[in-house]
C-alpha cells in the first residue's frame, strides 16, 4: 500500500503484479476534490496533429498536464488514464513517454485499441482522473 499526496495505491497479492506502469487500484478520501477531463487528443493548441501516433500520445500528455495545472494539480494527483488507441503505437516509445510523465507515480490505468475516435486524424486519445485533497 502506498500514500501518493491524497490518495491510496493497491496492489494486492492475491493477483498478478501490475504487468506496467500503473496499479490496480487506487482509493480516493472522502472529501478529496475530483477532476474527471474529458478524453484528450493529439492536437496542439493550435489544432495541428500529428500524424505520428508517439507524438500525439506525448501531446496528449502535455494536454492532461495543462488541464492539471489549470485546476492546481499536478501529475501526482492523477488516479486513473484510460488510454484509446487506433492501430499500433511503438510500445517502447509509448513506455519511455509515460515514465517521463508519470515518473514513479503509479496511477489505476486502461490501455484499449478502439476501430477510431472522432476524427480519423486521431489516433491516441487519453482520458484523466485525479483527485486532490
Amino acid at each position: 500500500m502506498t500514500n501518493t499526496n491524497t490518495s491510496t495505491v493497491r496492489n494486492p497479492d492475491t493477483i498478478h503484479a501490475p504487468l506496467g506502469a500503473y496499479s490496480h487500484q487506487v482509493e480516493i478520501p472522502a472529501g478529496a476534490r475530483l477532476l474527471v477531463m474529458a478524453g484528450q487528443v493529439g492536437a496542439g493548441k493550435d489544432g495541428k496533429v500529428s500524424p505520428d501516433p508517439s507524438e500525439q500520445a506525448r501531446q496528449c500528455l502535455a494536454n492532461i498536464r495543462s488541464n492539471l495545472e489549470a485546476a492546481g494539480m499536478e501529475v501526482r494527483d492523477i488516479v486513473k488514464l484510460n488510454w484509446y488507441v487506433v492501430g499500433q503505437i511503438d510500445a517502447q516509445r509509448r513506455r519511455e513517454l509515460v515514465s517521463e510523465f508519470l515518473g514513479d507515480h503509479r496511477p489505476a490505468s486502461t490501455f484499449v485499441y478502439v476501430a477510431g475516435l472522432a476524427s480519423p486524424d486521431y489516433k491516441v486519445e487519453i482520458e484523466a482522473w485525479a483527485c486532490k485533497a
